[in-house]
């Protein structure tokens, strides 16, 4: 915190990611201006929260704020999106050829669908994607960031074998439960930690919310706010008509249903609130959103073009810089959208 701020009004606040595979890279952009106003703000960190993109992008700020502060986290975020994003002339032919079959695919187009157990070059993404995480974030020091601090760093993922939702928290986030989180079961095997098997955690919490209420015991220790970086739009101007509408909307009402189970949780714990009828140990919370908005396709979600990563990135940190002004003055609306 900065000299000139009262402690005494400083809200603690968590930030939850939702996943959206390559449209998170404007939450990593939120998440920049986000941190890197964060000791000139009335605003305390006390946890971040994410689903498949969104746990990429909370793991990497959740440790790079702690291991170096603000800046730390802004390389950190900025370094794992230049390494995922497309740039030797072989990844950019790749990245052109997925992106158009994805299209095609949601024209309604017919394609031979393959199990990823059957796909020769799975293995190699996913071993891609480990590393590129791995060299960026050094995951034998996460417990040891973990006790040091009092910032949560929580991860969601689908349990397969179980049917259930399941969570890593602080030190037993590794790069394993990160790739858990964002495994698309029609691209990546399911991923094996402990004995249990994992798919995307869009299929579970997308983001978890309520798991910051959980601890601790003290209110005071709690959020008093929770901002939700929303990937998928929750309205739209129009009908969709055509298979690549219908296609679309139906992948952003998916992505969505869990985040509202979320949140109407916690707007029914502050109505209990209201009403005396819940223990001392609960406490209202405010959720804010900050919305990617826009009508971007799914086929989208696929795309890994520098150009297109970047132009997210930026959209992000524009949103956020508005959220910012808005929270700052006493706005109770959300952040407006790019």
């Amino acid at each position: 915190m900065s000299a000139g701020i009262d402690t005494d009004d400083v809200t603690r606040v968590a930030i939850a990611c939702q996943g959206g595979g390559s449209h998170t890279a404007y939450t990593a952009g939120v998440l920049k201006r986000l941190l890197g106003e964060h000791d000139d703000r009335s605003y305390e960190l006390i946890g971040l929260s994410g689903t498949s993109g969104g746990a990429v992008c909370a793991t990497a700020a959740w440790y790079g704020f702690l291991d170096g502060g603000a800046d730390r986290a802004i390389e950190t975020l900025e370094g794992i999106w230049r390494d995922f994003s497309a740039r030797s002339p072989f990844d950019r032919i790749a990245n052109e050829w997925t992106v158009k079959l994805a299209q095609f695919a949601a024209h309604g187009g017919p394609l031979m669908m393959l199990s990823p157990y059957e796909l020769p070059f799975t293995s190699s993404g996913r071993d891609r994607f480990l590393s590129t995480l791995e060299a960026h974030i050094e995951f034998d020091r996460v417990p040891e960031l973990a006790a040091a601090a009092d910032v949560e760093l929580i991860v969601g993922a689908a349990d397969v074998s179980e049917g259930k939702f399941d969570t890593f928290r602080n030190e037993a986030v590794t790069a394993e439960a990160v790739l858990a989180s964002a495994a698309i079961p029609t691209l990546f095997e399911a991923v094996e930690i402990d004995g249990h098997w994992y798919w995307d955690g869009l299929f579970s919490q997308n983001p978890p919310i309520r798991d910051f209420l959980t601890v601790p015991d003290d209110p005071g220790e709690k959020p008093d706010e929770i901002w939700i970086v929303q990937i998928n739009p929750k309205r739209r101007e129009t009908v969709p008509k055509s298979v690549e509408d219908i296609s679309d909307r139906r992948n952003e009402l998916a992505g969505n249903l869990s985040l509202y189970q979320e949140v109407y949780f916690i707007e029914q714990v502050n109505k209990l609130i209201d009403r005396g009828s819940l223990p001392a140990e609960y406490k209202q919370v405010e959720v804010r959103k900050i919305d990617l908005g826009g009508s971007l396709s799914a086929p989208s979600k696929l795309d890994r073009d520098p150009e297109f990563i970047d132009t997210l990135i930026r959209r992000g940190e524009r949103s956020a810089e508005r959220f910012l002004e808005g929270w700052s003055r006493g706005s109770r609306s959300n952040a407006g959208q790019s």
